[in-house]
């Protein structure tokens, strides 16, 4: 996870540096959807008390079938 830039005392920072600055919030909410929907499916917020070995076949099923609604958002009809 990137950090933003810092401006240095007494210094300001370049237009470039602004610019990074205003974009990693943006990647960071993209991010932080992501881990809550996978709180309201109960992946990542109760306790996983099934085999161990299955927890990543499961939680790559609910990341496909979460990609598949990015992919193709509901539409709706007439």
């Amino acid at each position: 996870m990137q950090r933003p830039k810092k401006k240095s005392r007494g210094g300001d920072l370049s237009p470039e540096e602004k610019k990074s600055n205003q974009q990693l919030p943006k990647v960071r909410v993209v991010g932080e959807h992501i881990g809550r929907k996978l709180k309201i499916l109960k992946i990542f917020s109760d306790r996983y008390c099934n085999r161990r070995k299955r927890f990543s076949l499961r939680f790559n099923l609910i990341a496909g079938l979460r990609n598949y609604e990015l992919r193709f958002p509901k539409t709706e009809f007439a």
